[in-house]
């Protein structure tokens, strides 16, 4: 069951990524990627970024994997690095379940404007990060744009196919044995010792989760079962949700949602769900990003986005959590 769920957690990033290579191939051979990057420039060196930084960015709200992928046209060592380092704020569509659930659940009359309250708040945290990194790890000016701006062509298919293909089997080789081998582990730590079931309190995912709620009180959720889901988020963001199901006993949430809500409505406040849907938001991206990021530009960067994200997470959920308390919410 591991090495299914472990093959099954990489295989479903394989189609997105060879469709990324596909699309960025084609805007590239066709002239329009180095005018977008050229007319966002400007904005983005205001943010200390380089304009080629735009559009890993911008793929970044479809996956993150992509996103970071795709800084490989940033010829800057250290533009590329910190484009990297704050990709992971742009919400994935991994999260969108989770969003999903919660508005449901504690603000189904006005879900669509939390939804986007997010997905803004990632990027204000991003552009604060990356000012924030602009004038410490990297300081100086980023490289000048210098490029010679293509004229308009016709994409050819065969081009574009195998340019996807190089860059994808170089995706496959690299990062899936890392995702496969760190999701092998957390479905371990959710089955052992044996005969509990699965992701129990009694398995050492649960225990686990029971060690490290205690931090989460401050964030107005405390509840083992909702650490553990964030836990299990590592390897998917998606993950969460299906996890809160196992763990509160409703086995398939697409047909018993409105068991799950009861349950979660036992253990948030609105003030105290949206503090959860912060922290999902911007803590530690999942196994395949961290993953991807080793590849990329190292174990060091790797570990420290992991570490970086999940601090940022804590203190902004905090921040909503506590200032929400005083003021009423």
């Amino acid at each position: 069951d591991g090495i299914i769920s472990g093959v099954g957690s990489v295989l479903v990033f394989i189609p997105f990524i060879f469709m990324l290579f596909f699309i960025i191939a084609i805007l590239e051979d066709c002239g329009y990627m180095a005018r977008a990057a050229f007319v966002m420039d400007k904005a983005m060196h205001k943010i200390g970024l380089h304009g080629k930084s735009f559009i890993p960015l911008l793929l970044g709200f479809g996956c993150n994997v992509p996103g970071i992928m795709a800084t490989r046209v940033l010829e800057n060592e250290k533009d590329r690095i910190q484009t990297i380092l704050i990709n992971p704020f742009m919400s994935c569509s991994a999260r969108l379940p989770v969003y999903v659930l919660f508005t449901a659940a504690f603000f189904p009359d006005n879900g669509d404007m939390i939804v986007y309250s997010l997905y803004m708040l990632g990027i204000v945290v991003a552009i604060i990060m990356g000012l924030i990194f602009k004038n410490t790890l990297f300081k100086g000016l980023s490289s000048p744009f210098v490029m010679e701006l293509p004229p308009y062509r016709m994409p050819t298919l065969r081009g574009a196919i195998i340019h996807m293909w190089e860059r994808g089997y170089l995706f496959i080789k690299k990062a899936g044995t890392i995702i496969f081998a760190t999701i092998i582990i957390i479905w371990l730590l959710a089955s052992l010792p044996v005969g509990v079931e699965y992701g129990s309190e009694n398995s050492y995912a649960g225990i686990i989760g029971k060690i490290i709620s205690p931090i989460f009180k401050p964030l107005g959720f405390s509840d083992y079962r909702v650490s553990t889901s964030l836990l299990f988020g590592f390897v998917a963001k998606e993950v969460v949700v299906g996890s809160l199901g196992v763990l509160y006993g409703v086995t398939d949430v697409e047909n018993n949602e409105n068991m799950l809500i009861e349950n979660l409505h036992a253990q948030f406040t609105p003030l105290s769900a949206y503090s959860f849907l912060v922290f999902v938001l911007l803590y530690v991206p999942c196994v395949a990003t961290i993953g991807v990021i080793k590849e990329e530009i190292g174990w060091k960067w790797a570990i420290f986005t992991a570490i970086y994200t999940t601090i940022i997470a804590w203190f902004v959920a905090f921040l909503v959590y506590q200032v929400g308390s005083l003021i009423g919410f």
